[in-house]
């Protein structure tokens, strides 16, 4: 049995139209959520072994964030190229590739990849993973290959707004 939680980064800022898309910050909002998610992940018992995130600043920074509410050190987080606008089969992919030891993943990253995922994990689960909000399954399975036939089972979709 493994844990998939998916993390949609915090509200992100538009204000420097000079920015790509990938050197984005968090805005106030997102400076906000980031910690308090961090928070309830921590509450909640979800404990990665691996935290992997999109490279794009405000994915990173989100991982950042939430490391440290989390107590994970973040000497050990990892930046995923292929996360960044990722779709359902990159993401399938990226979760192929780790290693079957890692018994609880945290993949940060972006819509609308992740809530196509997480609605290919758990269908009709959301029309929208809201920012800074996360899913995170049960996935009955020995590795990471979600290729194949996977069972999956939600243990927790929440998010900032999120009234508990």
């Amino acid at each position: 049995m493994k844990t998939l939680t998916l993390l949609r980064h915090a509200k992100s800022s538009w204000e420097d139209s000079g920015l790509t898309d990938r050197e984005r910050p968090l805005n106030r909002r997102g400076e906000r959520d980031a910690p308090r998610m961090g928070e309830r992940i921590r509450e909640l018992g979800i404990r990665p072994s691996l935290i992997v995130s999109s490279p794009a600043n405000r994915a990173w920074t989100t991982a950042k964030i939430v490391a440290a509410e989390i107590s994970y050190p973040a000497e050990f987080l990892q930046r995923e190229r292929d996360l960044y606008l990722a779709g359902t089969r990159t993401i399938i992919d990226v979760v192929a590739r780790q290693d079957p030891g890692f018994n609880s993943i945290m993949l940060v990253g972006h819509n609308p990849g992740l809530t196509e995922f997480a609605n290919f994990m758990i269908p009709n689960l959301t029309a929208n993973l809201p920012t800074a909000g996360i899913v995170s399954v049960l996935v009955h399975s020995d590795d990471w290959n979600l290729s194949r036939e996977s069972r999956f089972e939600l243990v927790k979709f929440d998010y900032p707004k999120n009234l508990r």
